[in-house]
């Protein structure tokens, strides 16, 4: 008895070692076929480079396209809190009543702060911008009414929010109309959500062209290797062995296209920062733009990569069965 029992481990450690040497062997091939992959691509710059160089524009189209979209929103989301709710009030309303209604309506809570413009006020400030002050001085009483301009606080400068408080000031006895600066900017962001979704068709679109670039120059190598497949399938490789290369190939691909991509946004951030900085200064702002950060570019390596080797795996997978030992 324990004569079988020292058997049994013996034989246990053989088989702990034999599947050491296996995943070591395993772990080995894999690198070595990585490192012959990107070896594959420094041996034909040429053709490397313009093949990478279509996989970067395709790539940077919509990652450049998602990034301005990206710093429109973000832009749209400052002038929310620039967002103003004008009462527009009833003729003949005294100057007295015109400050009561004033502080009423600052004890709203989605109010911040509340300006008046009285009737006088309102038509000296049209005189003076419009150019028509002599017309006006031929009325015999003023035509305009006064106005409350409402700054609503943070909670409310959503468009929701502020329509929902601009209903709720409108229902006020002495108020005419109401008027939201926030319209503007749902329909603003209506369209961006638009523009977005169009770039995701678009993004689909030009991946599924980068999978079908790949695939094709991989198909090229398999066509080039043939011999090489034949007499390793003569030899009992399986398809797995042999389609490992590839995949890493295709990757490489990918890693490259996605690399050239990111430098391209860049590029093109770049030249675009100094005209928008010009253009956000004129209004007073210190916006400017954002590239694709850390999350952003990793999602660009990523994706490139899986759609490398997603090519790759669609070639081989459709050649490889056809290649077979003669």
């Amino acid at each position: 008895m324990p004569a079988a029992r020292d058997d049994g481990a013996r034989g246990a450690r053989l088989s702990r070692q034999t599947l050491r040497q296996r995943f070591a062997a395993y772990l080995l091939h894999h690198r070595q076929m990585l490192a012959a992959g990107f070896g594959r691509l420094r041996r034909h710059p040429l053709a490397t480079l313009m093949t990478v160089m279509v996989i970067g524009i395709a790539l940077a189209l919509p990652a450049g396209t998602l990034v301005l979209v990206s710093n429109a929103k973000s832009v749209s989301g400052t002038w929310q809190g620039a967002a103003r709710i004008s009462l527009f009030l009833k003729q003949n309303l005294s100057d007295s009543a015109l400050q009561q209604l004033a502080d009423r309506v600052r004890t709203y809570a989605g109010v911040a702060s509340v300006k008046v413009i009285t009737a006088s006020q309102s038509l000296a400030e049209f005189q003076q911008h419009s150019g028509f002050g002599d017309t006006l001085s031929l009325l015999g009483n003023n035509p305009l009414p006064a106005v409350l301009v409402i700054r609503p606080a943070n909670a409310y400068t959503t468009p929701l929010a502020a329509q929902q408080l601009g209903q709720e000031l409108g229902a006020l006895p002495q108020v005419a109309e109401v008027r939201m600066d926030i319209q503007w900017l749902r329909r603003l962001q209506a369209m961006l959500d638009i523009l977005h979704r169009a770039v995701l068709i678009i993004a689909l679109l030009l991946a599924l062209a980068v999978v079908l670039i790949v695939g094709n120059t991989i198909r090229l190598e398999i066509e080039n290797r043939r011999t090489e497949i034949e007499v390793s399938k003569l030899l009992g490789a399986t398809d797995a062995f042999i389609r490992r290369p590839f995949l890493y190939h295709g990757a490489w691909y990918g890693l490259a296209g996605g690399v050239m991509a990111w430098m391209l946004v860049l590029f093109a951030l770049l030249l675009m920062a100094g005209p928008v900085a010009h253009l956000a200064s004129l209004y007073g702002s210190q916006f400017h733009l954002s590239g694709l950060g850390l999350k952003g570019s990793l999602t660009l390596l990523v994706s490139s990569i899986a759609l490398g080797w997603l090519g790759s795996w669609v070639a081989v997978a459709r050649h490889l069965r056809a290649i077979e030992p003669t």
